[in-house]
């Protein structure tokens, strides 16, 4: 049942082809277009080439839609060179070291993210990490894989 659940979200239209992969984490994203606040915030952050690197890594990566809904003026105050600090730590919880497929994923399982701290993964109700939905699974990278999720996780600071 949970691999069932697994599998419709990785179904879930995100513009991302599941198939289609021959590129980076970073890459990869830039082509889906739901991804830009993400990918504005890594380049701010410094965190680019690290997400291009050999990895493998791991990235729930949040939508644009998923930023938008942050409190007005969050991301804009983020971007600012004064908070690169806290934007890296809030980026760097959104990746696991290694490709950790939807498959290797347990009901209660905890994963220690980039940033020191751990995430939850749920399946009961459809998959989640922490309390963000995985609303699409398993997009393959050269350097890892995309698991998107429809919230910003926000680590304990």
């Amino acid at each position: 049942m949970k691999l069932i659940k697994l599998a419709a979200a990785a179904v879930v239209a995100t513009g991302m082809s599941v198939a289609a992969h021959a590129a980076d984490i970073v890459d990869t994203a830039k082509s889906a277009g739901s991804f830009n606040t993400l990918l504005a915030a890594a380049t701010a952050a410094g965190l680019v080439d690290t997400l291009k690197g050999p990895g493998p890594l791991t990235v729930f990566a949040p939508t644009d839609d998923a930023f938008a809904a942050l409190p007005a003026g969050t991301v804009e105050d983020l971007l600012k060179p004064e908070n690169k600090d806290k934007l890296t730590s809030i980026l760097t919880y959104h990746v696991v070291a290694g490709k950790v497929m939807s498959g290797d994923l347990t009901d209660g399982m905890m994963a220690k993210t980039a940033e020191g701290n751990e995430v939850k993964i749920g399946l009961s109700g459809g998959p989640m990490v922490n309390d963000a939905n995985i609303v699409s699974a398993d997009i393959a990278a050269d350097n890892g894989v995309i698991h998107v999720i429809d919230k910003v996780l926000i680590p304990a600071m």
